[in-house]
C-alpha cells in the first residue's frame, strides 16, 4: 500500500504477547508495545491472500493508485492484509470522476441506550446515575456541559476545548483477551483500571469536533474521503485535519484510558464487534451507492451518549475509523504517509481503542468506514490547514486541494448549496457526490444499538 515504485509489498500480524507482561497500547494489537502507537503489523512475510497496491502516473504526473482487485482479498476468512478492517487497495482514480463542479458562495436526540453495565466499570456508573433522572442528567451529558463552558470561550461553536498533557506512551495491562482469528490480533476486553505515562509528555491547547464530519446530531459520519479530501473540507469551515497525538489525547482523556468510557470494552457503548460483510471491492472502488449503503453498519452521531470522553467529546473509536495527519517522522513504514488511521470501524477484532493506529495507507485511501474530523486552534488563531510533515516539507496547499480535485473555495460553495438543499448531483458524478457527502444510497439502514455481540467461547486471564 505505498505509493513509490514498489508494486508489492508484504505484510505479516505482530501476535499478542502474554496477557501478565506489561505493555504499551499500540500497534493494534492490545498488549504490543511502542513510542507512539502503531498498526497490527509491520514489514515481514508473505501472507498469500493479502491486497496489494500498485500505481501508474497519471496525466499531471502525479502518482494514482489503481482499482483493487475483483475479489478484493478482504474477507475475514482469509490470511489477508494486515488491518483486515476492510482492507481495499482503493484510492483515487484518474478516471470517470472530474466532472465540472458547481459555482457559488461561501457558507459559512436519538433514543439513547444504555451500555452493558455487567461488563463495564464505567457503565455501572453510567446506569446508576441515570436512575430517577432524566437522559440528559446522565453522566455523560454532565461530561458535555463540564466542558461546554471552555469550548464557548476558546473554540468554534460545535467543538471541544482540550487543554492538558498528551503522553507519547502510555502503559496498561490486560487482564482478560480473546483472538480474533479472522485478523490474527489478541482484543483485550479487560485492563487493570490504571495508566501509567512512561514517555515524554507535551502540553497541548486546541479544539476538537464533538463528531466526524459533518460534526451535526442526527446525521451519518460522512465516509468515502480520502486525506487530501478531509484536508480541503476542513480547511473550507476554516479548520484543519486533527493530528494523531490531538485525535488519542481527545479519546483518552487526561487519566489516559485506553477506551474513552473506562477500561472494559464494551461494543454497545461506542458501536463495535459488528460481523464482516464481506464488500466487493471493485463496487467500493467505483463508489457504488448501492453497495454503499449495504455496507453500511454505523451510527449516527448524537446516538451513542455514553461514546464520550472524559474531555466530552463523542463517538472516537468504534463505528467509524477517521484518518488523521501523521507526525511521525521516521525512516520506518510509519513515518512514510501524512495520513494515519485511528480509532477502529464497526467490525469485530479491530483496534476500537484510542492510542492504537494504522499507518499502512496512503493519502489517496478511501474507503466505506473511513471518515474524519477537524481540529483547530483554539481562541481564534488562523490554522494553517496543512499536515504537519506537509509544513516541514513546504508544500503549498494548492498542490493539497490538486490532489483532492477540488478547492477549499469550490468546497465552500458546495457547503453552501447543501445548507440551501440544493447539493444534487448527477448519477454518475461521484466527485460531485464526494464533495457534497451524498455517496450512500438511500437504502442504507443504521445499525441497532444495543444489540448482543458473539463473542468466542474461549478467553484468556493474566498468567
Amino acid at each position: 500500500m505505498f505509493g513509490d515504485a514498489e508494486s508489492r509489498v508484504r505484510w505479516r500480524r505482530l501476535r499478542g504477547v502474554g496477557l501478565g507482561r506489561w505493555c504499551a497500547l499500540v500497534l493494534g494489537s492490545s498488549c504490543a508495545s511502542s513510542v507512539s502507537g502503531a498498526e497490527s503489523a509491520k514489514p515481514g512475510s508473505n501472507l498469500g491472500a493479502e491486497q496489494s497496491q500498485s500505481f501508474a502516473p497519471t496525466a499531471t504526473g502525479e502518482q494514482a493508485p489503481e482499482a483493487p482487485s475483483a475479489n478484493g482479498g478482504s474477507e475475514l476468512g482469509d490470511d489477508t492484509a494486515v488491518d483486515v478492517e476492510g482492507t481495499p487497495t482503493s484510492a483515487d482514480s484518474a478516471s470517470g470522476a472530474d466532472s465540472a463542479l458547481e459555482t457559488a458562495n461561501r457558507p459559512r436526540k436519538a433514543q439513547p441506550v444504555e451500555p452493558n453495565a455487567a461488563s463495564n466499570k464505567s457503565a455501572e456508573n453510567h446506569k446508576s446515575e441515570a436512575k430517577g433522572s432524566s437522559a440528559g442528567e446522565s453522566r455523560a451529558d454532565d461530561k458535555t456541559r463540564a466542558h461546554s463552558s471552555k469550548a464557548i470561550e476558546h473554540c468554534p461553536s460545535g467543538m471541544v476545548f482540550i487543554d492538558g498533557d498528551y503522553c507519547s506512551e502510555v502503559e496498561h495491562r490486560c487482564t482478560k483477551q480473546w483472538h480474533s482469528d479472522a485478523n490474527d490480533k489478541d482484543i483485550c476486553e479487560d485492563f487493570e483500571p490504571w495508566s501509567k505515562c512512561v514517555g515524554g509528555k507535551e502540553h497541548k491547547s486546541f479544539c476538537i469536533d464533538d463528531y466526524s464530519w459533518p460534526n451535526k446530531v442526527g446525521e451519518r459520519p460522512e465516509v468515502m474521503n480520502n486525506f487530501y479530501q478531509a484536508q480541503v473540507k476542513c480547511a473550507a469551515v476554516g479548520k484543519r485535519l486533527c493530528t494523531e497525538s490531538e485525535w488519542t489525547m481527545a479519546c483518552e482523556g487526561p487519566e489516559m484510558k485506553p477506551f474513552p468510557y473506562g477500561y472494559v470494552r464494551d461494543p454497545n457503548i461506542c458501536n463495535g464487534d459488528r460481523e464482516w460483510d464481506h464488500p466487493d471491492m471493485n463496487k467500493v472502488a467505483k463508489r457504488d451507492p448501492h453497495e454503499l449503503a449495504r455496507l453500511w453498519q454505523g451510527v449516527r452521531s448524537g446516538s451513542q451518549p455514553y461514546c464520550v470522553s472524559d474531555y466530552g467529546v463523542h463517538d472516537l473509536p468504534g463505528n467509524d475509523d477517521e484518518v488523521v495527519s501523521s507526525e511521525t517522522v521516521s525512516s520506518s513504514f510509519r513515518g512514510k504517509f501524512d495520513s494515519v488511521h485511528t480509532g477502529g470501524p464497526w467490525y469485530k477484532g479491530v483496534r476500537n481503542q484510542c492510542r492504537p493506529k494504522i499507518y499502512t495507507h496512503n493519502e489517496g485511501f478511501y474507503y466505506y468506514y473511513l471518515s474524519f474530523r477537524c481540529c483547530s486552534a483554539p481562541d481564534g488563531a488562523v490554522n494553517d490547514p496543512r499536515a504537519p510533515k506537509q509544513i516541514k516539507r513546504d508544500m503549498p496547499f494548492s498542490r493539497v486541494e490538486s490532489l483532492a480535485r477540488f478547492t477549499t473555495a469550490q468546497m465552500q460553495k458546495k457547503l453552501e448549496a447543501k445548507a440551501q438543499g440544493k447539493c444534487t448531483c448527477k448519477a454518475e458524478d461521484t466527485l460531485c457526490k464526494t464533495m457534497c457527502g451524498t455517496l450512500l444510497g438511500p437504502e442504507a439502514k443504521d445499525a441497532e444499538l444495543g444489540t448482543p455481540r458473539t463473542r468466542p467461547a474461549k478467553t484468556t486471564g493474566s498468567k
